[in-house]
């Protein structure tokens, strides 16, 4: 007997690629324009390369336009974050306070293999 929730497989991952882009651009939004609340003391380097991926990969991502290539980029930028600012503390994301960006980077790889879905500017591809 199938699952109750599999005939709704293709919305599901809508929702979760508008919700993963959207809170991205938020995080963008947070680095560049200190809404909705300042992001703190960060180098420059962070705040003017990775705050315009962010605002700009979470707005195409959650419109679905550009998803797969965008949503690659995204993945690798939560790769160096996580490597970069995490990583030489300590290896697992638990103790690391890395699990956001662990947690992003492979879902927008996912994002990336699986494309832009229903509900895009791409449509369903």
């Amino acid at each position: 007997m199938p699952f109750f929730m599999s005939r709704f497989t293709e919305q599901c991952y809508a929702l979760m690629r508008i919700v993963t882009g959207l809170l991205f651009l938020w995080h963008g939004s947070q680095k560049l324009f200190g809404f909705p609340k300042e992001s703190g003391d960060m180098p420059a380097f962070i705040t003017y390369v990775a705050g315009p991926i962010e605002l700009a990969a979470g707005i195409l991502v959650a419109i679905g336009l550009f998803t797969r290539p965008v949503a690659f980029i995204a993945s690798g930028l939560m790769a160096a974050a996580y490597w970069m600012a995490h990583g030489p503390n300590h290896v697992f994301p638990l103790l690391n306070g890395g699990e956001l960006s662990a947690l992003y980077c492979f879902v927008f790889l996912f994002i990336s293999a699986r494309g832009a879905g229903i509900w895009s500017v791409e449509g369903n591809d």
